[in-house]
């Protein structure tokens, strides 16, 4: 099996343990307006992977109405982005995988749904933005996942072609952009529903990043 041409990577939750940061933030702030734990988490799951529009029309639906939605929005992202400042968790194996990708002469770059001065941010304050060629955001983008053009967007960007590609995405949105996009895709799932059956999309399954990257390029030796 040939070596992938490049290696494109969603960031939160299958890079960097955001994801967890962002429930944390959203239970200090929604817990005060009465709505229970479990009910804010659950209502979580189903933003995980969308687009920052996406999100803020389902937060105005939770809370209905549109101007304490896009105050708790921006409250929200104001409080996550002070917490990662102050030290940001990756995800298991990432950065001995990264590293080993990097001294491969991998080519490597993030498509993710945050928006991209914040995603270039995160990952810098990760120590991880080095190993990036490229960083496209949810807003640099025609369209975002579960639509195929972050990633055909990002091959095209790197003079590759998508099936050239290996994906690598926590979310079912995201898996879905990498595989409809024609890229070899593994889902590695995070936070998502614990009775919701992975999307059937062709997709590798792993457990962790180094796993996965072991499905696509066989020169990576055992964890």
């Amino acid at each position: 099996m040939a070596a992938p041409a490049a290696f494109l990577f969603d960031m939160d939750g299958l890079l960097l343990d955001s994801e967890r940061v962002y429930l944390q933030q959203a239970l200090i702030l929604l817990e005060p307006t009465g709505r229970s734990r479990d009910d804010i988490h659950s209502f979580f799951l189903t933003m995980v992977g969308c687009s920052g529009a996406e999100s803020l029309a389902r937060l105005t639906a939770y809370l209905g109405d549109a101007t304490a939605a896009e105050t708790f929005n921006a409250n929200w992202h104001k409080n996550v982005a002070a917490s990662l400042e102050q030290g940001v968790a990756l995800r298991p194996t990432v950065r001995r995988t990264l590293a080993a990708l990097a001294e491969l002469g991998a080519r490597m770059s993030v498509v993710t749904s945050t928006h991209g001065h914040r995603a270039r941010q995160h990952l810098g304050d990760a120590g991880l933005l080095s190993f990036f060629e490229m960083v496209t955001g949810g807003d640099e983008v025609s369209h975002t996942k579960p639509h195929p053009a972050p990633y055909l967007e990002m091959a095209a960007a790197m003079g590759v072609d998508p099936s050239a590609c290996a994906a690598f995405e926590d979310s079912d949105r995201g898996i879905t952009s990498a595989m409809v996009a024609g890229c070899r895709g593994v889902q590695i799932p995070d936070m998502r529903p614990v009775d919701l059956p992975l999307p059937d999309l062709g997709q590798g399954v792993a457990p962790d990043l180094w796993q996965a990257v072991r499905q696509v390029d066989g020169r990576l030796g055992a964890a």
